[in-house]
């Protein structure tokens, strides 16, 4: 069972906001996630970090202006997520507004692997076969770790330039031009941008610089905020820490797609889902448009997610919006039997004495192993690595850790520990994808196993749910709900979540499969919903919800949504 616990914050920046004019409840809420200025909640595009602080941007926008002046040929070489997916949708549209000659090119990931590889490269050789093989190769969420993917580029006179946020390993690729903040020596202050956000600051640096050539004399100038609807989905789909700057990017694309100006594929693909767009969170950016269009990356071709997004013809968008749903169902009955087939190994392991999971099955899809990570990552709170079978004897590994190893680093251990046991690797402190070969696969689970203990204490592997405190009873109501729903939450800002004792005065099953709840507190009753449980609750529940503004008939009403419970005392 997991344990409670209130979440930390400093009292001193709680006054601080309190005495900048807000609410005791919201400067509370905002002191334990590390804000301590109003300045730190404001959304405005003027307080966005500038791009000369990112190493390189206003270098590479001088080689594009100078190729696009050139008339040279650019492609674009996109990652097969909803990240990669979005910033070659950025790339594509911002450069064609410039008047580049560019095109994309997402190679398919079971044929081809992930990044640069010296495979890709020849194959982009040939990727303009009525112009030409292309002049210049632009990565976008991928790149850092293609040291013989350049290498083999460079030898077929292709010059590189390179678009990542993901971690470098220890040789850089010798490539004509990096943008990365993670790389060594640049000083940018977030180092949390996704893919989509590293391209789209590229964007802005080659936007100055052609304004500098004059090249918008005699016309308007790109507005670049008609692309923040694909920066923030990139952004919250690639689960990436939302700090003050890329809390920025999200909010002003989330307000472009409520205000009806997002791009046509978007919209389509909130409304094949039976989503509003006027209504649109991050959680449909992160659980309802981001899953459609990993669909295609996972079970078929990219491109279709690609295409979707650069869609100008609101039919054709939803048209392909269509695939892309029925390939996410496909999705999802794939990945349900690979979970049970995962929990039916997992009976015959004691998890509890286990400090990492790495699980194989020879019919598992590699497009899945990912998700099938998460979920058990989520279910046993520990770093899992899931398995499927790759070409000539590899498998391929997706991983996903919890707070306190980082998985990137561990791989890199596990490399220095057991040199002949991973073929490749890269990722996050959260996620990273790995290659072995599968007469390998006992000795590197227990070779995972061995250094997590190292970089793992006991209590690590104790789930925790972490609370906002309890509300006063007058606190609770739908002002403050609207108010928690203005702000954007996520990855490294956790909605609120908070935490009563309610005595259960009703409860009623509604569509087959939930509890909606009539709660009491201190005299008062609130309505609650249970979504995914029909079991009946005991008299009274100890629980952590959130607020929520439950919309009906045209009217608002505050609702309780339990995220858990168990049984008061």
């Amino acid at each position: 069972m997991p344990s409670i616990a209130p979440r930390p914050y400093c009292q001193t920046d709680a006054d601080n906001l309190v005495a900048s004019g807000l609410h005791p409840v919201l400067a509370r809420i905002y002191a334990a996630r590390g804000v301590r200025a109003t300045s730190q909640i404001e959304h405005e595009l003027s307080a966005l970090l500038p791009f000369p602080q990112m190493k390189n941007a206003v270098e590479m926008a001088r080689l594009l202006a100078d190729a696009i002046q050139a008339g040279k040929r650019l492609l674009i070489i996109a990652d097969y997520d909803t990240d990669g997916a979005t910033a070659c949708a950025v790339a594509i549209r911002a450069l064609r507004e410039f008047g580049a000659t560019v095109d994309y090119l997402v190679p398919n990931r079971f044929e081809y692997g992930y990044g640069l590889t010296p495979e890709i490269v020849r194959l982009a050789a040939n990727s303009f076969p009525r112009q030409g093989k292309p002049d210049i190769l632009i990565t976008v969420d991928n790149g850092i770790s293609s040291v013989a993917g350049v290498e083999e580029a460079r030898k077929l006179g292709l010059e590189v330039l390179i678009t990542d946020h993901h971690l470098p390993g220890d040789e850089l690729p010798d490539a004509a031009c990096i943008v990365n903040p993670s790389q060594p020596g640049c000083d940018f202050p977030s180092k949390n941008l996704a893919g989509v956000g590293v391209i789209f600051y590229v964007m802005l640096a080659l936007r100055a610089e052609l304004r500098k050539r004059e090249m918008f004399a005699g016309r308007e100038e790109p507005n670049f905020g008609k692309l923040l609807d694909l920066v923030a989905l990139g952004t919250v789909a690639d689960v990436v820490k939302l700090d003050d700057n890329n809390r920025i990017l999200v909010h002003q694309g989330l307000k472009r797609i409520r205000a009806g100006r997002a791009c046509p594929g978007i919209n389509a693909l909130l409304l094949v889902a039976g989503r509003k767009p006027d209504k649109a969170s991050t959680y449909d950016l992160g659980f309802v448009v981001g899953p459609r269009l990993n669909a295609a990356g996972r079970l078929d071709d990219m491109a279709l997610g690609i295409e979707c997004l650069l869609a100008d013809s609101e039919e054709q968008a939803f048209s392909m919006a269509q695939q892309l749903d029925t390939l996410n169902r496909e999705r999802r009955e794939i990945e349900s039997t690979m979970q049970d087939q995962a929990l039916s190994a997992l009976e015959r392991i004691e998890v509890s004495e286990n400090y990492t999971l790495s699980l194989y099955d020879p019919d598992w899809h590699q497009g899945v192993i990912g998700i099938l990570a998460s979920r058990l990552k989520d279910k046993y709170h520990r770093p899992v690595i899931a398995f499927a079978k790759g070409n000539g004897g590899e498998l391929k590994g997706s991983g996903r850790s919890i707070r306190g190893l980082h998985l990137r680093d561990a791989l890199d251990l596990v490399a220095k520990r057991k040199p002949h046991l991973l073929q490749k690797f890269g990722g996050h402190a959260f996620a990273a994808g790995l290659t072995i070969q599968e007469q390998h696969f006992e000795e590197f689970s227990a070779t995972f196993e061995e250094i997590a203990p190292s970089l793992l204490t006991p209590a690590d592997l104790e789930r925790i749910i972490e609370s906002d405190g309890s509300l006063e009873t007058p606190a609770m109501n739908l002002n403050l709900a609207k108010a928690l729903t203005e702000q954007v939450w996520g990855q490294g800002f956790p909605q609120p979540a908070f935490q009563e004792t309610f005595a259960v005065e009703s409860q009623r099953v509604v569509g087959e499969k939930h509890l909606r709840l009539r709660l009491g507190k201190a005299g008062q009753v609130f309505d609650g919903i249970l979504f995914f449980h029909s079991e009946p609750l005991p008299d009274r529940i100890n629980a952590i919800y959130r607020l929520d503004v439950n919309e009906y008939n045209g009217s608002q009403n505050l609702q309780l949504m339990i995220e858990y419970w168990e049984e008061a005392s």
